[in-house]
């Protein structure tokens, strides 16, 4: 298409939903989830209340879009760059080099917006029936999004280790717990003592 063809219906479409979600996971992310209104997310994404009603109806699944929106961009942003820094054909880091950095790179992930915006979502949800009800399906489809990527960044020979699983999902759950303290206690996230355990504890269960 040249600059001067007219952008298409369905292309202005998508742009207004792309540029609400990403106002509210800013507005969640911002001022947590009672500042995430309806008229702060359609103020930060320039548009009319018709549009945004248009597009979500309901105020709590505009924000669950919002941050499983993000959700799976960052993920699939982290696999490409773990990919890109490990080479190509994801094979050049050897030894326990690539679980190391891949360790690294996932811990980051937990210090991004789309995670405190699911924070505050799951918060939320504990008594809001309509949030929860909203968000355990998109969470249960992220989660199934992030398990495969994680197989992908860590790569073979590891992803078929028959203590692969085991690994994932203790990295997974202890790095969400670990983010949660940085809540009241904000530090460099890099200089962490629990890195160095989540590297050992990938040589114990993925040694051979």
């Amino acid at each position: 298409m040249t600059a001067s063809q007219p952008r298409t219906r369905a292309q202005r479409t998508e742009d207004s939903r792309a540029r609400i979600l990403d106002a509210a996971v800013g507005c969640l992310t911002a001022g947590g989830y009672s500042g995430a209104t309806t008229l702060t997310i359609q103020a930060a994404a320039g548009v009319s209340r018709g549009r945004l009603l248009h597009h979500f109806p309901s105020r709590d699944r505009l924000l669950v879009a919002a941050a499983q929106y993000l959700a799976v961009k960052r993920v699939q942003d982290t696999e490409d760059r773990v990919l890109h820094l490990l080479g190509d054909d994801g094979n050049i880091t050897e030894g326990w080099g690539r679980v190391d950095r891949v360790v690294e790179l996932l811990w980051e992930t937990f210090h991004e917006p789309h995670f405190w915006a699911a924070v505050e979502l799951w918060t939320a949800a504990r008594a809001n029936p309509e949030i929860a009800e909203a968000l355990l399906p998109e969470e249960r489809r992220l989660g199934s999004v992030i398990r495969a990527s994680i197989g992908r960044m860590f790569g073979e020979p590891h992803a078929s280790h028959p203590r692969f699983r085991q690994l994932r999902d203790l990295l997974l759950t202890s790095m969400r717990g670990t983010a949660l303290t940085y809540t009241f206690d904000p530090r460099d996230p890099a200089g962490d003592p629990m890195v160095a355990q989540w590297k050992d504890l990938a040589r114990v269960l993925l040694a051979p």
